[in-house]
């Protein structure tokens, strides 16, 4: 029985301690866009499980001298954060959750990425610069047990790596942006690529590819990828060139392997940035498109090329299946 007591005792402790660091975690209000005004972020990613969405983000961080960087330089993102919401209204930041120096194989940058669960399990696909023997940008996969981590690297080496893939327009730097999508037959399918749109089936346990890599077409395809289905229709998602800089367009699909029929803009050009990044999700019976502008001044910085700032507003489809234009508002989805 005195056994029995301290378990019980001791479970209610581990219990008592997780309950209280959540009460701890700072928590913020909608109220408009950008949705985050504490930080510079980039490249979200929803992911809804059990009744809460994540967002994924990168932390644009600025540094001394990057108002006058170029050729990459401009960016500097070193972590991946994730933040909570029931409601659309009040989200809790959980932080940082992985870092590029968490791969083992890698030397940096935090770009573009998109969590999903099975099984128990969630998987962080990522971008990072990939270190020797491996060149250029690569994707990665991290694994944790929980929608927050921790994470570990899966592999201990990059899923996709530019030795894998035709070089392209891009270069070095084609092997970025992962999306992820499970098909209604189990199989999951990775899609991915700066210039080029690369997509490849996995295998079951989400940590190696399952056959060719393929090339999806598309018309004026720059990057961002992002799968989603809609009432038995697929859709691809993209960062499109605009007039200058990078607008969201689409396509669709009655297969994930297409053929892809282009469905034109879903919105304009992101208020002062040159990119911008879809993210898809449903939530509590409604469609959420997140994107990133460059509207939010922070500590006296302006936002700019690598100082960007996430932003919500509603999706909507039309009766064909196509999905009406969003227009990038100031309020979102703010309830204020």
């Amino acid at each position: 029985m005195k056994q029995m007591l301290i378990a019980a005792a001791a479970f209610c402790l581990i219990g008592c301690a997780a309950n209280q660091k959540q009460d701890t975690l700072p928590t913020f209000r909608n109220s408009g866009n950008p949705l985050i005004t504490d930080k510079f972020t980039a490249d979200p990613a929803p992911m809804v499980h059990d009744g809460t969405l994540y967002l994924y983000v990168g932390h644009d961080e600025y540094y001394e001298g990057q108002d006058t960087a170029s050729g990459g330089r401009e960016f500097n993102i070193t972590e991946w954060l994730c933040y909570s919401t029931t409601d659309m209204q009040t989200w809790t930041d959980h932080g940082s959750i992985l870092k590029p120096t968490d791969f083992s194989w890698a030397v940096g940058e935090a770009w573009a990425s998109q969590m999903m669960e099975k099984d128990g399990k969630f998987y962080f696909f990522t971008t990072v610069q990939a270190g020797a023997p491996y060149t250029g940008k690569a994707i990665g996969v991290a694994v944790g047990d929980s929608p927050t981590g921790p994470f570990k690297d899966a592999i201990g080496k990059p899923l996709v790596c530019d030795t894998m893939t035709d070089n392209g327009p891009r270069g070095w730097w084609n092997d970025i942006d992962p999306t992820v999508l499970t098909d209604d037959d189990g199989r999951t399918w990775l899609c991915w690529g700066n210039g080029t749109c690369f997509l490849a089936p996995l295998k079951p346990n989400l940590i190696e590819l399952d056959g060719e890599i393929q090339v999806v077409d598309l018309p004026r395809y720059a990057e961002g990828p992002w799968l989603h289905k809609h009432n038995g229709l697929y859709y691809l998602t993209y960062a499109g060139w605009g007039d200058g800089r990078e607008n969201i367009a689409y396509a669709t699909a009655d297969s994930i392997q297409g053929p892809w029929t282009y469905q034109g803009e879903l919105t304009g050009m992101a208020e002062n940035s040159f990119t911008i990044h879809p993210g898809i999700a449903e939530f509590n019976g409604n469609w959420y498109l997140f994107y990133h502008n460059a509207a939010l001044t922070l500590d006296g910085h302006k936002g700019t090329v690598g100082r960007r700032s996430v932003c919500v507003d509603k999706l909507e489809y039309n009766a064909d299946g196509t999905m009406k234009q969003v227009e990038q508002t100031k309020k979102g989805v703010s309830a204020e």
